[in-house]
């Protein structure tokens, strides 16, 4: 964290749609020192106009889109919201795309979910080229005059990509100044560092290299039984609710049988169990404790690659949660 340790970011779960509590998380945030604040979309704000918002609250703290789905809006579109909001934050934003999911992407944009690496990379590219101050080079519309936006350029605003499929880690590295991993086992960092390897000897620049930036499900309670259950939760809940990408992204860095037993052992929405089968789970993909278990366990992804891990807050927390979560990390 700027000024009081290692560098951290704080972000929140899409089901978190308490306006007045995104907004207490990020001012909070900034007050504390905390590196960055990020915000998904999903099916509820439009988080470049919350984002906005959160600019004229706070001073310090880069704000970023953790993420952006490349099938919602036209390059051209996200180019002009990250201008936009680089403008409003004093040069304080980061645009962090992803891929979305089919169900999202067809059940609410109506939009076909076709190869995503392909349209990630038509995005990123047409997205930096105007943000560079180019024309557009177009992809579909071949025949029209390319257009470039008449804004001031902002060749150096960061582009931050999520992914976990290898061959979107490799476009990471070749295209990308930031990589943004959710649910990806910690000591399995070093595997996406290599494909990110990779796709950098690809682009023009083989000597850049993206930051690494894992949101990590974060449970900071003074019963360690009581984050231990909170933890359990958010594993249980993208396991089984969250469609196949999770389980079949685990099962191929080897956790297959924890996915598993972990499915088997939570039938219906109403339970959040963790076998103790599975308990490597827990400790690969999520920090739970007290406020000093927190910290040293965050050590350990550090130490396994990441340059800017994100405290991933859960829904519906009390003001004095939030608070404890965020000040235990100062």
């Amino acid at each position: 964290m700027s000024g009081a340790g290692p560098p951290l970011a704080v972000t929140v779960m899409p089901l978190e749609t308490r306006r007045e509590a995104i907004l207490h998380i990020a001012t909070t945030a900034d007050r504390l020192g905390y590196e960055a604040f990020f915000l998904p979309e999903t099916w509820a704000y439009d988080i470049t106009v919350l984002l906005a918002e959160v600019a004229g609250r706070t001073r310090r703290i880069r704000l970023g889109s953790g993420v952006l789905g490349v099938w919602g809006r036209s390059p051209a579109t996200l180019a002009m919201a990250a201008s936009t909001l680089n403008a409003i934050s004093d040069g304080r934003f980061i645009l962090g795309l992803g891929a979305s999911t089919a169900q999202l992407t067809e059940g609410l944009h109506d939009v076909p979910f076709g190869a995503p690496v392909k349209q990630m990379r038509r995005v990123i590219t047409q997205a930096r080229a105007l943000l560079r101050g180019d024309r557009i080079p177009l992809a579909v519309a071949t025949g029209a005059r390319p257009l470039k936006l008449n804004l001031p350029p902002t060749p150096t605003l960061p582009i931050y990509l999520a992914g976990l499929a290898d061959e979107t880690v490799r476009l990471t590295g070749e295209l990308a100044d930031g990589w943004l991993p959710f649910m990806y086992p910690r000591d399995r960092l070093g595997n996406g560092l290599k494909l990110m390897k990779e796709g950098a000897a690809r682009s023009s620049d083989p000597g850049r290299f993206p930051r690494v930036c894992p949101s990590v499900p974060t449970v900071v309670a003074e019963d360690p039984a009581e984050a231990r259950r909170w933890a359990a939760w958010f594993v249980a809940f993208y396991l089984t609710t969250m469609g196949p990408l999770y389980p079949r992204s685990l099962g191929r860095h080897g956790f297959e049988e924890e996915v598993k037993a972990i499915v088997a052992a939570n039938p219906t929405r109403e339970t959040a169990v963790v076998p103790p089968e599975a308990e490597t789970l827990l400790d690969q993909l999520t920090v739970f404790g007290t406020p000093k278990q927190c910290r040293a366990q965050f050590e350990n992804w550090y130490e396994a690659g990441a340059a800017l891990p994100m405290v991933f807050l859960r829904p519906n927390l009390t003001p004095a949660e939030i608070d404890l979560t965020l000040n235990a990390f100062r």
